[in-house]
């Protein structure tokens, strides 16, 4: 098992931001275009416990369908979602909101595991760990940018 966490401060209220990472059609403005992300959810914001949400990403020339379920939800401090189907063999997403001074922060902290015992575990050392720090990395300074140009999305 596999663990990542990131933290980022968003300088705009909790309200507004836990609103923004809530709604699905906005995964797309903040994952890298390498990952070939698409939205197919068929439910709209809000979240709620029980909710699937449905993506499709590109992994190398792969085109993979990954389907979650919210299963915590407490707006607007924190949701959970889980894979049940798609690349990983376990995925557990939690997405926490926190008032801090200068805004809220962001705190992400995702446990994962691979597919394919041993293999999985060279590709994970080889290519999947940095390609989630690059994820998390481009998602920290797209959403940067977002708050910076006064989208109203996030504010």
């Amino acid at each position: 098992m596999y663990s990542l966490e990131r933290d980022v401060v968003i300088p705009a209220p909790r309200r507004d931001v836990f609103r923004f990472f809530e709604d699905t059609r906005n995964l797309d403005r903040i994952t890298p275009g390498w990952m070939g992300f698409r939205d197919a959810t068929n439910e709209g914001p809000p979240l709620h416990i029980g909710m699937h949400t449905v993506h499709y990403i590109r992994w190398f020339r792969l085109r993979l369908r990954w389907t979650s379920r919210i299963v915590e939800y407490e707006p607007p401090v924190r949701f959970v979602d889980e894979q049940t189907s798609g690349p990983y063999r376990y995925w557990r997403h939690e997405h926490s909101f926190d008032v801090v001074d200068g805004g809220t922060r962001v705190r992400d902290r995702v446990q994962y595991d691979l597919p394919f015992g041993i293999l999985g575990n060279v590709v994970h050392r080889l290519i999947v760990a940095r390609q989630l720090r690059r994820i998390f990395d481009y998602r920290e300074r797209r959403i940067q940018r977002l708050v910076a140009v006064g989208d109203s999305s996030v504010r």
